[in-house]
């Protein structure tokens, strides 16, 4: 069996990400891909949690901008990513990949209520396990989530699958001269408000010395590639 770099990793997937190029609604063959990439990773032994976001189909933010009380924004982009939760479900395991999504707000009817010590009971037995609803509380991102959930459930590594080959020191999309970084440490993501995760995300990360790995998720075998150590994307931890 192939040597991995990690034995536990969360996944950080943003609801963009099963939009496909638009970036909206779910477009079953991205969630097939990904679940595909999943199962990849599986197969090397790699315990994978994976953590949610809903902007493709409501984002609290752009709610709280256009007058909508912040909190119930919030809210109802956690009952979004829920919905994505389920169709990653539904994907894995049509592939054969054992599934469970917990939520940080109950609704039993649909997924396991968030419990730290089930969790990696599911890890240990070879599952994958899905969070979704963020951290329950409004005013805090799913990247917080993805933070908070790896230093709970002892991971090695949070994988942050963007659009993007990495971070750069400006938008790439509109200025084609943009450098990308291959290893920043957390004081320069904090310092220089690089968009990698929003500072309180960061800086859990730096607290508990959990890396974070920005990569582009559209390049198949990218996660495989990561986990492996292969220089993809950019790392970001303590000094260099």
């Amino acid at each position: 069996m192939e040597r991995s770099k990690y034995r536990r990793v969360v996944l950080k997937l943003s609801g963009e990400a099963f939009g496909g190029t638009a970036g909206a609604g779910i477009v079953p063959e991205v969630i097939v891909s990904v679940a595909e990439q999943i199962k990849e990773v599986k197969a090397l032994g790699i315990d994978v949690a994976v953590v949610v976001g809903g902007g493709n189909i409501w984002r609290g933010a752009s709610g709280s901008l256009k007058g909508m009380e912040q909190a119930t924004a919030d809210y109802m982009g956690m009952l979004a990513t829920c919905i994505n939760a389920l169709a990653l479900q539904d994907a894995l395991e049509k592939l054969g990949v054992d599934t469970r999504v917990q939520t940080a707000i109950e609704m039993r009817a649909v997924a396991e209520p968030y419990i730290r010590r089930k969790a990696i009971r599911h890890l240990e037995k070879g599952r994958v396990v899905i969070f979704a609803a963020g951290t329950g509380n409004p005013y805090f991102s799913t990247d917080t989530a993805a933070a908070l959930r790896a230093a709970e459930i002892e991971a090695e590594v949070v994988l942050k699958a963007t659009k993007e080959e990495g971070v750069y020191d400006s938008d790439p999309r509109k200025n084609p001269q943009a450098v990308k970084f291959d290893h920043l440490t957390y004081l320069d993501v904090l310092n220089k408000g690089l968009k990698v995760m929003d500072s309180t995300a960061a800086s859990l990360c730096m607290d508990n010395k959990i890396p974070i790995v920005v990569f582009n998720l559209n390049r198949q075998g990218n996660i495989k590639r990561v986990i492996m150590g292969e220089s993809v994307g950019t790392y970001v931890g303590g000094e260099r």
